[in-house]
């Protein structure tokens, strides 16, 4: 293992300056694990281990074992690592194929890194929606997707890191989801280079966050060389990769800043949003100018940006969402700039009312949900009333929420044909309906009884 010696010494250093840094334990997982690792293994552990799979595990992962530690205080006995930390050696190991691993993980690995959206398909075809396939033949088209791969920790829920310990590629890390999305493939060429990059990660400030859900889908390190990478390759991959890694970042060099904003200025067009978004995040003021010329065209996607990174100046847009709210005709982008209207805590009744009427039943949910946040919404009354006579259970259901607090006569005669309509419950519109009627002293029952509806 002396190839590694140096880098195992600075993941050493490194740990003890992590676990510094995030004396609080803020970091995802960290509270779990607490930045401990048991003793390393031996390597007779690691020998009876392969001996009894048939297989051997990359030389990165061993040096990691052996000379750093195995297992800890966390999730499943982890260790210090991303997520909820690493595994000890050989828990879990059957994870992903069952009692049946020791037949397939001698395999050579069949994923691989970039592969294709139709290869995942294929290697899913058999798997995929066939209930009837006896237990055998679902084992062994899992050892076929899976054959090659361990376990290493994980994510929570349905998420975990994985290591790839045969193949081509042997040594690096993926992340894998068991409820079927294709996998992905961290950006470090083996374990070792991904863990020291989570340390770096923490060290940096860059995982001291809420949202550090993006360490390992997305390139890591200093911005100033993300940046750099971006304006060397010609690759339009790596270029939208190394986008997605600046935008997941916490803070940016003024440098960066300034490269992004030129590369907006006077690049392709091809990669105009996304820079856009990363202007936006991290130096507003900035990006406003590119915002308002947006916004003459899509006012929506405007919107959406403003939510994401600059909520609290939702009130400086409203008089373009005004002025151009109308020719929004994306169900999405409707319902960011509704979430900016009410954000700011505008009148804007008048603005959504129309698409209560579009054939587009995302937008009429979404419009009649929105002018349920109204202060003044009874004075829309006449929108109401059509939105629970609608042909869509949806916008009904999304009517009569949005009429809480609503107290008009003028409503029962519609709430009693709603009651007639739906005897029974469908799509929550009896609960809803009857939480409206309480408000009476009425429910879906009793209003059936009722000829005056005047006080």
């Amino acid at each position: 293992m002396a190839l590694f010696d140096e880098q195992i010494q600075r993941i050493k250093d490194k740990l003890s300056l992590a676990r510094n840094v995030d004396k609080g334990l803020t970091v995802m997982g960290a509270q779990n694990h607490k930045y401990q690792l048991h003793d390393p293994v031996t390597a007779d552990e690691i020998s009876q281990l392969e001996e009894q799979y048939g297989i051997h595990f990359p030389d990165c992962y061993k040096a990691f074992l052996l000379q750093i530690g195995n297992g800890g205080v966390g999730f499943e006995d982890s260790a210090a690592g991303p997520y909820y930390g690493i595994y000890p050696l050989g828990r879990n190991i059957n994870e992903l194929i069952g009692d049946k691993a020791a037949a397939y993980l001698r395999r050579d690995c069949a994923i691989y890194p970039g592969m294709s959206a139709e290869y995942w398909q294929s290697l899913n075809a058999r798997i995929d929606g066939n209930d009837d396939l006896p237990d055998e033949e679902y084992y062994k088209e899992l050892g076929k997707i899976w054959g090659g791969v361990i376990p290493i920790g994980s994510q929570g829920c349905t998420y975990m890191h994985a290591l790839i310990i045969n193949g081509a590629n042997s040594g690096r890390v993926v992340n894998i989801c068991t409820d079927g999305p294709k996998p992905q493939f961290t950006f470090e060429v083996n374990f070792l280079d991904w863990y020291e990059r989570w340390l770096d990660e923490i060290i940096s400030g860059q995982l001291l966050q809420d949202d550090v859900h993006w360490f390992g889908y997305a390139i890591g390190g200093p911005d100033a060389a993300i940046i750099r990478l971006f304006l060397d390759t010609d690759s339009i991959q790596q270029k939208q990769e190394c986008l997605k890694g600046i935008l997941c970042k916490h803070k940016l060099d003024t440098e960066t800043i300034k490269l992004v904003e030129e590369q907006l200025l006077n690049g392709s067009n091809e990669f105009k949003t996304e820079l856009l978004q990363i202007l936006t995040k991290f130096d507003y003021e900035s990006a406003k100018p590119y915002l308002i010329e947006l916004a003459q065209t899509d006012i929506g996607g405007v919107c959406s940006l403003i939510r994401w990174y600059a909520k609290n100046a939702s009130a400086e847009w409203i008089p373009l969402i005004r002025k151009y709210i109308g020719h929004v005709d994306d169900e999405e982008k409707f319902r960011f700039c509704a979430y900016l209207l009410a954000d700011a805590g505008a009148d804007f009744g008048d603005l959504i009312v129309p698409f209560t009427e579009r054939e587009n039943e995302e937008m009429q949910v979404t419009a009649f949900y929105t002018l349920g946040k109204l202060k003044n919404k009874s004075d829309f009354l006449d929108a109401f009333i059509k939105g629970l006579s609608a042909s869509s259970n949806r916008v009904i259901h999304s009517t009569l929420q949005a009429l809480s607090d609503v107290h008009d006569t003028r409503l029962l005669p519609h709430y009693k044909r709603i009651a007639e309509q739906f005897p029974e419950e469908k799509d929550y519109i009896l609960s809803n309906l009857n939480y409206r009627l309480k408000e009476y002293g009425l429910n879906n029952k009793t209003i059936l009884l009722k000829e005056d509806f005047e006080h």
